[in-house]
């Protein structure tokens, strides 16, 4: 039975131990950056149809990450939406050095 959150604040230390390993953090990072990259081109090009690749890129990436090198499975499939969030505050702190990249 998946562990109850009873907000974002407590789920993610566990989300960030979910990603212990240094590969499966990368792999988070370089999908969602690959995410906001076809975001904007999207949206900068009118070209809509790219947006059915952000799923595919941003969770691809990190499953295999959880699946290859984590050896867990996804936070995503017990908490989709603290998950969601986790993703992205992560990638924020990787971005300003507190999490190591």
């Amino acid at each position: 039975m998946p562990a109850a959150f009873a907000s974002f604040r407590e789920f993610y230390p566990f989300y960030l131990g979910e990603h212990t390993n240094r590969i499966c953090r990368r792999l988070h990072f370089v999908g969602s950056a690959l995410m906001l990259i076809v975001l904007v081109a999207a949206f900068a090009t009118a070209q809509w149809v790219w947006l059915w690749l952000l799923p595919v890129i941003g969770y691809g990436f990190a499953w295999v990450g959880h699946f290859f090198f984590e050896h867990n499975r996804p936070a995503t499939f017990t908490h989709p939406f603290y998950s969601f969030v986790g993703d992205w505050v992560m990638f924020a702190q990787m971005l300003r050095g507190r999490i190591r990249f």
